[in-house]
């Protein structure tokens, strides 16, 4: 009763926030999450327009001394910071009713999102961010800090792909050497034995942190983790994990070196960056923001006149492809494609599993009759961190003679043909892959393709310059960068028509239903078990469905979800190919775009 009195006393975040110490002023923009006392919205500075991630703290919340000592040194600590990873420190203020901490915002939200849509990564990925990691946590020491919750959810990915360490709720100062620090803290699947014996802890609880990170990103799970907290503390305190056979030597060392109970025995933090699992190991200079939702690419020049571009197996990737497994370079005139007939296009999840998850997630909320509830919540069910990385935004039905084209909103485009093969161009322009019916893909350059796709090249084309001549789109695309030569994107794996709706279903699990009357757009996803309704004006909201299923939601948010109940029960009785059903047939291409 206690929280839900403290929940009545917190007022809403204003639309224009003053910062009465220097007056000036920042207007609320969009909700970012919430999480223990704080909520995070965009605070754009009404002078500059630069634009913070906003951590908001009633001051209803912080009523006993202790709160107000951990908000105190959080901010103590975190204002000291400077470096670049991590999370940058702009300044706070408070007025009557809150407290307002101004931080660098991470658009592309943290490791724990790209955990959940991922799963297991590959070892380039996790050296790739390990080593940014690392230091970041090197830097902390110099500082004499210790995080003390360094997890997935706390590593935070900026617009670049980059690594940032944050909330520092838990962080400490060290006042001397050899200094032990007794408080019990942590996340359950992070902690050190040493933290919960009470022994005294200090920099090494970091180290085995960024073990069970590294462990976690590798296999998909926690090292430790149970069902239950107490035999997750029990399997910490025993060391008891089990490493798959499938990760490499050099990971599987470090991990066991990482996690040692005895602290005095882990690595220390300046010589980690000198293991062989970095050293030896190949390391992406950049990663594509694709790698949120789908595994990357890894390429290397094999001459001035071509970039090869390679698929990597997860157990075979540690070092990129010699020039001798890159074959022939580009001559003018001469188009190559470069097969991987090593390892047809697969899913961490497959489509079935994905289906399967949308029909539990599903029933469950049509069985709880969300829209029946008196009191409805549901700014409690929004979570704007699942939020689609790729969604459809644009969309031409020419399937009568060729197939279905669309758009991506990244600014990629796809073709799903009638014959069951896809042609995608990549949002920087250049890079063609193709598709085959059994699921080998095939790369290329657009101005160098073999002559046997030339139809279909042609057709991807006319279906791009459609859409772009034709169609608005919604939101904004995304930038190109270098590292978008590795990009790996989800197809259109099947799709098909209503009277109400055209429904499409992409390879990484995204379902997305259009409706026809309207121009409204739900896009589900499994592996985040969320909902992103885009309404009539283009408003983006993302809900959790089991948060929906407990606070409710309102009837027309509803009649979509009961809607795409009923197609994903088709979709799961119905044995769907690539084939389409549509409900008219046209000569000229039917063509909408996500507006």
């Amino acid at each position: 009763m206690s929280s839900r009195r403290e929940d009545l006393r917190v007022k809403e975040v204003p639309d224009v926030v003053t910062d009465p110490s220097t007056g000036k002023t920042y207007t609320k923009g969009r909700f970012l999450g919430k999480g223990g006392f704080a909520k995070c919205y965009e605070l754009i500075d009404d002078a500059t327009k630069a634009i913070y991630a906003g951590k908001v703290v009633s001051k209803a919340l912080l009523v006993k001394p202790h709160q107000k000592d951990k908000m105190t040194m959080e901010i103590h600590i975190h204002r000291s910071l400077n470096h670049k990873h991590i999370v940058g420190f702009h300044s706070f203020f408070e007025d009557k009713d809150n407290v307002y901490v101004l931080l660098e915002l991470c658009r592309r939200r943290s490791l724990m999102e790209l955990h959940k849509r991922r799963h297991a990564i590959t070892e380039p990925e996790t050296r790739y961010f390990m080593r940014q990691c690392i230091l970041g946590v090197q830097y902390l020491n110099k500082t004499k800090v210790i995080h003390r919750d360094l997890k997935l959810g706390n590593l935070f990915i900026n617009d670049n792909m980059e690594i940032k360490i944050g909330d520092f709720g838990l962080a400490t100062k060290v006042d001397y050497i050899g200094e032990r620090k007794k408080t019990l803290c942590g996340t359950p699947n992070y902690i050190a034995p040493e933290v919960l014996s009470k022994k005294g802890h200090s920099y090494e609880v970091d180290i085995w942190s960024l073990g069970c990170i590294m462990y976690t990103m590798l296999v998909g799970k926690p090292p430790f983790e149970t069902q239950s907290l107490k035999d997750t503390y029990m399997r910490i305190k025993r060391n008891e994990y089990r490493i798959p056979s499938s990760i490499s030597s050099p990971a599987r060392t470090l991990i066991q070196k990482l996690l040692r109970n005895d602290p005095s025995q882990r690595p220390t933090i300046e010589h980690l960056l000198e293991d062989p699992f970095f050293t030896s190991g190949y390391l992406p200079p950049q990663l594509p923001t694709t790698c949120l939702t789908m595994a990357p690419r890894f390429q290397v020049s094999v001459t001035s006149s071509r970039r090869p571009l390679l698929d990597v197996n997860c157990q075979d990737e540690n070092k990129p492809p010699s020039q001798e497994e890159g074959g022939k370079p580009f001559r003018k005139g001469q188009g190559e494609l470069k097969e991987n007939h090593h390892q047809a296009r697969s899913n961490p999840s497959p489509k079935e599993e994905h289906l399967a998850g949308l029909l539990t997630h599903l029933s469950a909320l049509h069985q709880a009759k969300p829209s029946a509830r008196s009191l409805i919540r549901m700014d409690e069910a929004e979570d704007p961190a699942a939020i689609p990385i790729l969604w459809v935004s644009k969309w031409v039905d020419y399937s009568d003679k060729y197939g279905l084209g669309y758009q991506l909103c990244d600014g990629s485009v796809g073709v799903l043909f009638n014959d069951s093969t896809r042609l995608l161009l990549h949002a920087n322009g250049d890079t063609l892959e193709y598709i085959e019916r059994d699921g080998n893909e095939k790369y290329c350059r657009l101005e160098a393709y073999t002559p046997g796709l030339h139809k279909k090249v042609t057709l991807l084309r006319y279906f791009r310059n459609y859409m772009s001549e034709h169609l608005l789109k919604a939101g904004a695309a995304m930038t190109p960068r270098e590292s978008d030569s590795m990009a790996r994107l989800p197809f259109l794996q099947t799709w098909f028509r209503t009277k109400s709706a055209i429904i499409l279903h992409l390879s990484n699990g995204t379902l997305q239903i259009n409706f026809f009357e309207d121009h409204t757009k739900i896009i589900l996803c499994p592996l985040m078990g969320a909902v992103t309704y885009i309404d009539q004006k283009r408003n983006f909201r993302t809900y959790r469905l089991n948060l929906l299923e407990k606070h409710g939601c309102t009837g027309d948010l509803n009649t979509r979800l009961d809607y795409a109940l009923t197609m994903v029960q088709k979709m799961t009785t119905k044995k769907p190919g690539s084939a389409t059903t549509k409900t008219t047939t046209t000569a000229a291409p039917t063509a909408v775009a996500a507006r």
